[in-house]
């Protein structure tokens, strides 16, 4: 029998473990505790470890860090955005951290981020003690931070945007509604034509009904309806998912177009790449069976 090294009850010093899969968890060392207390909302904690900086958990689960979120921003920012190729107007769903928006403010042709967070503690602070995650997003004026519930906003607002992002904690206490066929619904009639809507969707290796629901609810509703993956490593379990959903030919965007349009944007990356955007499509059989 292989020796495994000592059990969790032998660990050095305090862990965060997550409990958000029934049968499968992660730990996270933690080196130093800046924060722990309950929002009206939920509870909220940050905490240091060695190899990830700065954790920001929400419920006992991990939303961001400070070491590898460009990965997630980046590509749920700039995937639809460099597709489209003439987004002006953005819409937010969550990202109270600020990184989402970072992201999205990075392209200079953007005139406008409507971003609606249910929880203005969260916002407030992630600007105190992870103010590096939003790099001075909250500033910019092209920003109109909304604190508000996300589905209510959704449904009663009239304006319509080129790009929506659901930047959803996972579907359970406040973040359930933002998964319902209804939400989508919604958020559907606010985008512009050839407009395109992305999510959250989870890791399909250990959330697959998620994505599953998810995906039969856009099939209905776009004539374009897929995900597209990416590796974070603190969202354990393998590649996350983002659903895609637009009446649009985006998707359609060849190599050459992308890689004008990223030169022309004139910033730098640490994960995305007009190769790795196209590359992010092409799904292995569990994830497209999955999606049906």
């Amino acid at each position: 029998m292989t020796d495994r090294g000592p059990s969790p009850a032998d660990w050095p010093g305090d862990w965060n473990v997550e409990r958000l899969h029934a049968d499968h968890s992660q730990a996270l060392r933690i080196t130093a505790e800046f924060y722990d207390s309950a929002t009206e909302h939920q509870r909220l904690r940050v905490f240091e470890n060695p190899t990830f900086g700065r954790i920001m958990t929400l419920d006992g689960v991990v939303q961001v860090t400070e070491a590898d979120n460009f990965i997630y921003h980046e590509m749920m920012t700039h995937v639809p955005i460099f597709a489209h190729g003439a987004v002006r107007r953005v819409l937010i769903v969550g990202g109270g951290d600020g990184g989402m928006a970072r992201e999205v403010l990075k392209h200079r042709d953007i005139e406008q981020v409507t971003m609606v967070e249910i929880d203005g503690t969260v916002v407030d602070f992630c600007k105190s003690h992870l103010p590096g995650i939003s790099a001075g997003a909250f500033d910019d004026p092209r920003l109109d931070l909304v604190i508000a519930d996300g589905a209510d906003f959704m449904r009663q607002n009239a304006d319509v945007y080129d790009v929506i992002i659901v930047d959803s904690t996972d579907p359970v206490g406040p973040g359930e509604v933002l998964f319902t066929d209804t939400f989508y619904g919604h958020a559907k009639a606010r985008l512009a034509p050839g407009g395109i809507l992305v999510t959250q969707n989870g890791v399909p290796f250990l959330q697959g009904a998620e994505l599953t629901n998810t995906m039969r609810a856009f099939t209905a509703l776009f004539a374009d309806a897929t995900c597209y993956l990416a590796t974070i490593p603190t969202y354990a379990g393998g590649p996350m998912a983002f659903g895609w959903g637009t009446d649009g030919a985006a998707r359609g965007v060849d190599l050459a177009t992308l890689t004008e349009r990223f030169a022309a944007a004139g910033f730098e990356t640490d994960y995305y790449t007009p190769a790795v955007h196209l590359g992010a499509f092409a799904l292995p059989p569990y994830v497209a069976r999955l999606i049906g």
